[in-house]
């Protein structure tokens, strides 16, 4: 019996995919052929997941501290840190009337 599932690439979307290698515990990698990008289909380390780093963002928008959004995301403290501090100008997210001058 043979199980077929369809991937779609997280990023673009396409199902034009090649096996490209295993990670160092073991998990499938993959590469889109039309974005170029790699990608896992599971992840043992949630700050990897997609969609997590909008998420941080989102909650420090929303006055939710550091600590409290690490523990609500399952990822590390250090791990928020780091993504508030690379992406620090977040005046983009805010609207006219909500931006500090």
């Amino acid at each position: 019996m043979i199980h077929t599932t369809e991937i779609n690439c997280p990023h673009c979307g396409n199902n034009n995919l090649v096996k490209q290698g295993k990670t160092g515990n073991g998990t499938q990698k993959w590469q889109c052929n039309q974005c170029k990008k790699y990608f896992c289909l599971e992840y043992r380390y949630r700050a990897w997941q997609v969609g997590i780093k909008e998420k941080i963002l989102e909650m420090a928008l929303n006055n939710s501290g550091v600590r409290d959004t690490g523990r609500v995301l399952k990822i590390s403290k250090d791990t928020v840190c780091s993504v508030l501090k690379k992406n620090r100008p977040c005046k983009s997210l805010l609207s006219d009337e909500q931006q500090i001058t």
